[in-house]
C-alpha cells in the first residue's frame, strides 16, 4: 500500500471512528446525562439551555461513548491483531455511528480480505474478540460496582421525583417502578437481567434496579458489552461463535447445531412477533388473533424455508415446531412477559439475510489444541451468562 492510499485510509478509519463517538456521545447524554436544576422552559438551542446542556448533561454522555467505544475497540483489535498474527489481511475497525440509535451506534466491524484457510486460524480469530471485549466489559462493569453511589444518586436526574421520595424514606430503591398514582409506571425502559449480570450485582446491596440502570455510565456501558459479547457467540454462520462452535465439533456437527439454534431464535420471534401483529392490526377490522397467528405463519415459513434452502424435512418440521412451541408459550405464560421479544425478529432476519445459519466449510480442518478446546467452551459458557431473552423492553 502506498503511503498516500494509507493515509486515505487512516482518515476514513479515524473520520467514522470521530463520528460515532461524537453520536454515542450526544445519545448516550440523553440516559446518563445530568438533568437535575434544568430550566423550566429548557431548550438546547437557547443560550442557557445550550449552556446547561454542555456543563451538566454532555460530559457524562461523553464518558458513556468512551466506555462504549472502549469495549467496542478492544473487541476488534482482538480480532485484528489475531488476523495480522496468522498473516490474514484484515481492515482496521470500521466504527459505525447511528444517530437514531439509542446508544448512538451500530457497533463496529473489521473485514477479512482473504480466505482463512486453517481451522485453527479459524478459531483464534473468532475467538479473540469476544475474549478481549468480554474482559474489557467485565472491568467496566466491575469498576462501575466498585464505585456505586448511594441511591440518592436518582437526584442528579430530572423526572424522578417520586423516585427519590422514595429513596428518602426507605434509603433503597421500590420493587416496582411507581408513578405519580403509586402503580406501574408506563414507557419505562427495562434492561433484560443476565446471569452474569445478576450474580455480580447481589453483591453490592446498592445495585440499581434494572429499570434505572441506564442512568449509571459504567453499568450501563459494562451490560451493553456483556450483550455484544453474547449477541456475536451466537453459534451462527459467520458469527464469532459460529466460528468457534464449528472448529470445535466440525462441519456436520454444527449444521445441526446451528439449524436446531435458529429454530429457537424463531420461537423466540414469534413470541414478540405476535403480539406486535395484534397490536398493529387493533385499529382494523380484522380477526386479531386469528390474523396475526397468520400472517406470523406465513413470515416463518418464508425465513425457515430461505434459511434451510427450502429442504422439505428441515423447512416444514421446524416450521411446525416454531408455530406449536410459540402456541403453547403463549397459552402458559401472560404474553406481556414477552414484549421485549420483538428484537429477536430482527435477528431471525440477519441470521437469514446476512450471516447465514450454517457456517461454510474451511479448506483444512485440523483438531484444535486442549488449550483452544478449552477456551471455545468457556466462550459457549459466557453466551449462556450473558444472554438476555429480553434484552431491552418497555413496562
Amino acid at each position: 500500500m502506498n503511503q498516500d492510499l494509507r493515509k486515505r485510509v487512516l482518515f476514513r478509519h479515524t473520520l467514522l471512528f470521530v463520528l460515532t463517538f461524537i453520536s454515542a456521545s450526544l445519545t448516550g447524554a440523553l440516559f446518563v446525562g445530568h438533568t437535575s436544576g434544568m430550566p423550566d422552559d429548557f431548550a438546547l438551542f437557547s443560550s442557557e439551555g445550550f449552556r446547561f446542556y454542555m456543563s451538566m448533561v454532555l460530559w457524562e454522555g461523553v464518558l458513556f461513548a468512551a466506555l462504549l467505544l472502549g469495549f467496542l475497540a478492544v473487541h476488534e483489535f482482538g480480532h485484528y491483531f489475531a488476523a495480522v498474527r496468522h498473516r490474514i489481511q484484515t481492515s482496521l475497525p470500521y466504527f459505525i455511528p447511528f444517530p437514531i440509535s439509542p446508544i448512538g451506534t451500530l457497533g463496529a466491524v473489521i473485514r477479512i480480505r482473504s480466505q482463512i484457510r486453517y481451522s485453527r486460524h479459524m478459531f483464534d480469530v473468532g475467538a479473540a474478540g469476544p475474549i478481549a471485549g468480554f474482559i474489557a466489559a467485565l472491568l467496566i462493569l466491575l469498576y462501575g460496582f466498585a464505585t456505586l453511589p448511594e441511591p440518592d444518586y436518582m437526584q442528579n436526574f430530572a423526572g424522578h421525583e417520586l423516585l427519590n421520595e422514595y429513596i428518602e424514606k426507605h434509603g433503597s430503591f421500590p420493587d416496582e417502578p411507581i408513578s405519580d398514582t403509586g402503580s406501574r409506571e408506563p414507557d419505562v425502559m427495562v434492561l433484560g437481567n443476565t446471569l452474569l449480570f445478576s450474580i455480580i450485582a447481589s453483591f453490592f446491596d446498592d445495585a440499581p434496579p434494572m429499570w434505572e440502570l441506564y442512568h449509571y455510565p459504567f453499568l450501563f456501558a459494562g451490560w451493553l458489552g456483556l450483550f455484544f459479547t453474547a449477541l456475536n457467540l451466537l453459534p451462527v454462520g459467520q458469527l464469532d461463535g459460529g466460528h468457534i462452535l464449528y472448529t470445535l465439533i466440525g462441519y456436520r456437527r454444527h449444521r445441526i447445531v446451528a439449524r436446531g439454534f435458529f429454530l429457537v431464535v424463531m420461537v423466540l420471534a414469534g413470541l414478540g412477533a405476535i403480539p406486535l401483529i395484534q397490536t398493529l392490526l387493533m385499529d382494523t377490522d380484522a380477526p386479531l388473533v386469528l390474523t396475526s397467528w397468520l400472517v406470523w405463519a406465513l413470515i416463518s415459513l418464508v425465513l425457515i424455508g430461505r434459511g434451510f434452502r427450502m429442504e422439505a424435512a428441515w423447512t416444514f418440521g421446524g416450521w411446525l415446531f416454531v408455530l406449536l412451541a410459540d402456541l403453547l408459550l403463549l397459552v402458559a405464560f401472560d404474553p406481556s412477559i414477552f414484549s421485549g421479544f420483538t428484537i429477536w425478529i430482527f435477528w431471525a432476519l440477519f441470521i437469514v439475510f446476512l450471516v447465514k445459519i450454517e457456517h461454510p466449510p474451511v479448506a483444512l480442518e485440523e483438531p484444535l489444541t486442549p488449550g483452544r478446546k478449552i477456551l471455545g467452551w468457556i466462550c459457549m459458557i459466557l453466551f449462556l451468562l450473558c444472554i438476555s431473552p429480553n434484552p431491552i423492553y418497555f413496562t
